[in-house]
């Protein structure tokens, strides 16, 4: 069994540490936040600063491996997520009855839930797990590194104290200071791959009232303009958040921080009119989020491990912008196999980087390439003119077996090119669009006018209101 050290306590570390102790191995996790979750889910949620998470009060779906890996490792957590309001939703709710059971159907649920609620879930058994020692408000400084061709990781310094370990696992998220470390004692460079989204996040959060309605009908919870999306995100205990993205270039983005402007604003969209037409209680002020990169750092390149006795995981291995939610599921995905595989990762990497860059690599690239192409549309309000490629995400929701490929890529199942590129899809699509002979591609968001009339009026008078 390894001592292995855990640098920082977010999901991916909660989750790493978790795994690992309870197979067995000695597990410190550092945690240079003095606070941790606990039970108070909404002071937690609305009121801890976390400049180093700007993303934790932003809305999460969790797709189906978060579900998956902890039903199979951690089933008491998944208890107690769900104990805590965490709501399942299968992809196949959408049309009341579901069609007959394929293989794999059975996983293709999101969790509904803000991100503060499985992270106190994780937090909890974390605390109650003998074989993990959890330094909340401890900051490791530098790695101990032994000299070597390649260099290895021996453990952690904090302050004057240095701990050792057999191996030490970067969970540190997107803001890491391994990398620079690792270059500062010498080490040949992990290979960064970085690329600017140039999508800007806007949300807010409500609550249904106790009192009032709580179904917005069979509605869906994405709208779209060919400059804006639109979006909302059911979740724990009656709370949902609005979601608006935009180009980090659109003119009224800066607008849109005024609560009745972003309101107004979303009011636009079917999806997320639909909601707060049932009069919810607002429980946050409006919330960005921009400056969102797509980022893979590997420590390893042509030469091999660029360092032993260390590895990194979560966003501080693949950090990919929030549009799909990728984040937690994979972070997850890899605890789960770091934790079934340590002593091997331990006494040699190369297998782990080699996993990571087969398994993980191609989800990072491909949300690469769709942000680019969102961004770029966004930017130039470029209309819908792909008329099969629109056909495919409407028909999903009248056609069940549509809606299992679209599901299957949205919880990380299958490639979009496996999952649609199957000749029952194509029929299937072929027949839909057979039916709908006046289909075109079309937004149901607002026009540019539309959207401008809106929101700038409305944010005249709130600048008078100031003067």
């Amino acid at each position: 069994m390894a001592r292995v050290a855990v640098i920082g306590g977010g999901i991916s570390g909660l989750g790493t540490a978790l795994m690992l102790g309870r197979r067995g191995h000695r597990v410190t996790l550092f945690e240079q936040d003095a606070r941790q979750a606990g039970e108070a889910l909404d002071r937690d949620f609305f009121h801890w600063k976390r400049p180093r998470i700007p993303q934790a009060v932003q809305p999460h779906s969790l797709l189906a491996p978060v579900r998956t890996v902890l039903r199979t490792e951690t089933p008491d957590v998944y208890a107690d997520l769900l104990a805590r309001g965490a709501r399942e939703y299968h992809e196949f709710d959408w049309f009341g009855e579901h069609p007959q059971h394929r293989a794999g159907d059975e996983d293709l649920v999101t969790l509904r839930t803000r991100r503060i609620v499985l992270e106190a879930a994780l937090a909890s058994a974390v605390r109650r797990e003998a074989t993990v020692e959890v330094r909340q408000g401890c900051r490791v400084s530098a790695l101990a590194i032994e000299e070597g061709r390649p260099a290895r990781v021996t453990g952690v310094r904090v302050g004057a104290e240095t701990h050792h370990a057999d191996l030490v696992v970067d969970t540190a998220g997107r803001r890491s200071p391994v990398v620079g470390w690792l270059i500062a004692a010498g080490c040949r460079p992990p290979v960064v791959d970085s690329h600017r989204t140039g999508i800007a996040y806007l949300c807010r959060w409500y609550r249904l009232r106790a009192e009032g309605p709580r179904d917005p009908g069979r509605v869906k919870t994405g709208s779209s303009a060919p400059f804006a999306l639109a979006g909302v995100f059911p979740s724990d205990n009656g709370t949902f958040a609005v979601n608006l993205v935009l180009s980090t270039g659109d003119p009224t983005r800066g607008a849109l921080t005024d609560p009745a402007v972003f309101e107004a604003a979303a009011r636009l969209f079917p999806a997320t009119a639909a909601w707060l037409d049932l009069d919810p209680e607002p429980l946050s002020a409006v919330l960005p989020m921009a400056g969102l990169d797509n980022r893979w750092t590997a420590l390893a390149d042509d030469g091999g491990p660029v360092v032993t006795g260390l590895v990194n995981a979560g966003d501080s291995l693949i950090h990919t912008n929030p549009t799909s939610g990728h984040g937690v599921s994979l972070g997850l995905r890899v605890a789960q196999h770091i934790a079934t595989r340590a002593d091997e990762i331990a006494a040699d990497p190369v297998k782990y980087h080699s996993w990571t860059a087969q398994s993980l690599r191609p989800w990072f690239d491909g949300q690469v390439a769709a942000d680019r192409a969102t961004g770029q549309r966004l930017a130039e309000s470029s209309p819908l003119s792909d008329r099969r490629a629109a056909a495919v995400g409407a028909c999903a929701f009248d056609d069940p077996v549509v809606m299992r490929a679209r599901a299957q890529v949205r919880h990380l199942v299958r490639p979009a090119d496996e999952a649609y590129g199957t000749d029952e899809v194509d029929r299937h699509v072929t027949a839909w669009l057979a039916a709908h002979p006046d289909f075109t591609p079309k937004h149901d968001g607002p026009t540019r006018e539309e959207w401008g009339a809106h929101v700038v009026e409305l944010r005249r008078p709130a600048r008078q209101a100031r003067l």
